[in-house]
């Protein structure tokens, strides 16, 4: 069973959310059409919030930035250390007993979760950010240059600048906090905590999403901006792959010729990337095309550069990640060059008319319970089209459109022992499994709703060992030797 503790902070927590829940169904229609003109994406004066801090603080430097003029939707980048120095190519060096020592109790990985495949374990999974730095490291941009020149006098991190500087390239992954779709943000105190333990452990550039809430911006509101920082995505990739080709060009022989027209096309390059995603943010893999040519030449294989991205949802937001991964997939090459290779779906705000088992068991389970997630629903819906087997609600609904199951990405779905939305979690799992897409399911021992992503008040040892399994299942389709992660 949950700790004390946390069955304390659950009836302070739903106390609470059904206090602003009620509250959310009394916003004047004035108020809810002006910010709906712009956009809500947090509510400081329900949550507390971290500044962004360009400091490499506890190993990872952030910043906020707004991607879009006629909307408030914001990232916040999380840019682990790491992005300066360069990990230990040999993984299976390190001892197995790091990654036990770093939970907060003796309980084995086995002791804290069950898998669909069977007991996952995670003995493998070590400490990847702590790893021994060069001093000086090849740029891909060209030429060498000292770590420490990336950073001011006072230690802020200044990342790329189109002259060239020392950058190590880093996955992506685009994070959606949870919050019932009318509540959290992506620089609450908890969701900040989250996402800088996943950029540590996974190794990779988080991007938490700041989407529009409801009720003043109902569906689909939240996923059209999920979407869109996809998109944002894909142009930020081809902006830097602009600038890293003028940044060849000038070494050449050719620089006077198109000195001129590259100055001022690297101009533009540089007011429009974002500086530390055109530094680190090129999340490359080298991979294989095989392409017949003609009769005499059976095959060769022609290497080919992709950008690889991860999507993380938490509750709600694994809704609007299964929403983004799915137009992902229509988009196919109209994304090139980013390309979604895997999503992370972490207790997925699912559910439906016909309730499930758990649905009937757990209904009034901790922090979540379901009277609460219906009105929240009847909040984010559009007004009289409130409907619990919605295509934004139930994945499994019929005709819900989009592509066809088998070519969505593998999908790891992360759920609790005491959560009621956990049996439907697992029900779509199934049916990508079905279709023979790689969907593996991990449910935590004596666990709730949202039990990883607040742990910076909970404190919990499975917390510890989810935040593990992700680096595992993200490192497992990012690396150029994924089946040293695969369960």
């Amino acid at each position: 069973m949950p700790s004390v503790a946390v069955k304390l902070y659950s009836v302070f927590f739903k106390f609470m959310l059904k206090h602003r829940l009620q509250n959310r169904t009394q916003i004047p229609a004035d108020d809810a059409n002006a910010a709906t003109s712009f956009g809500v994406t947090s509510r400081p004066d329900e949550e507390s919030t971290a500044a962004s801090n360009p400091l490499f603080t506890d190993g990872v430097a952030t910043k906020d930035i707004h991607i879009d003029p006629t909307t408030s939707v914001s990232i916040r980048i999380f840019l682990p250390e790491t992005s300066l120095g360069s990990p230990d190519s040999d993984l299976r060096a390190q001892p197995k007993s790091r990654a036990k020592a770093s939970r907060p109790d003796s309980l084995t990985g086995s002791d804290l979760r069950r898998s669909s495949y069977g007991a996952a374990t995670t003995d493998n999974v070590t400490d990847y950010h702590n790893r021994n730095s060069f001093n000086h490291r090849r740029n891909s941009y060209g030429g060498n240059v000292d770590d420490l020149a990336l950073k001011s006098e006072n230690g802020v991190y200044r990342g790329y600048a189109p002259a060239g500087k020392n950058c190590r390239k880093l996955p992506v992954m685009l994070q959606f906090h949870g919050g019932g779709f009318v509540s959290g943000s992506n620089d609450s105190v908890s969701n900040d905590f989250f996402c800088r333990r996943i950029a540590k452990l996974c190794d990779v550039i988080v991007l938490a999403v700041g989407y529009r809430l409801s009720p003043e911006n109902r569906y689909p509101a939240a996923f059209e901006d999920g979407l869109k920082a996809l998109h944002w995505l894909a142009k930020q990739a081809n902006l830097a792959e602009c600038s890293k080709s003028l940044g060849n060009r000038r070494g050449g022989a050719d620089v006077k010729k198109s000195d001129s027209h590259g100055h001022i096309a690297d101009a533009f390059g540089a007011s429009m990337a974002e500086p530390w995603l055109a530094a680190h943010g090129d999340p490359s893999r080298y991979d294989w095309q095989i392409q017949f040519l003609n009769r005499s030449v059976p095959f060769l294989l022609f290497p080919f550069w992709v950008k690889l991205c991860v999507l993380l949802g938490v509750s709600c937001g694994g809704n609007i990640a299964d929403y983004v991964a799915r137009k992902a997939v229509e988009a196919g090459n109209l994304l090139d060059p980013v390309k979604v290779v895997a999503q992370v779906l972490m207790y997925p705000f699912f559910i439906g008319n016909v309730p499930t088992h758990s649905e009937i068991k757990l209904a009034n389970s901790y922090f979540y319970d379901k009277t609460m997630c219906v009105l929240a629903w009847k909040l984010f819906l559009p007004e009289g089209e409130f409907d619990l087997d919605h295509p934004a609600a139930n994945p499994l609904v019929a005709g819900r459109g989009g592509p066809p199951l088998k070519r969505m990405p593998p999908t790891l779905t992360i759920i609790a022992e005491h959560d009621w939305m956990k049996d439907r979690a697992i029900a779509y799992s199934e049916e990508l499994r079905k279709v023979n897409v790689d969907a593996p399911v991990l449910e935590y021992k004596d666990a709730v709703h949202e039990f990883a992503t607040l742990d910076m008040l909970l404190k919990t040892p499975q917390a510890q060992a989810c935040a593990e399994d992700i680096a595992i299942w993200v490192k497992k389709h990012i690396s150029l030797r994924g089946h040293e992660f695969s369960y």
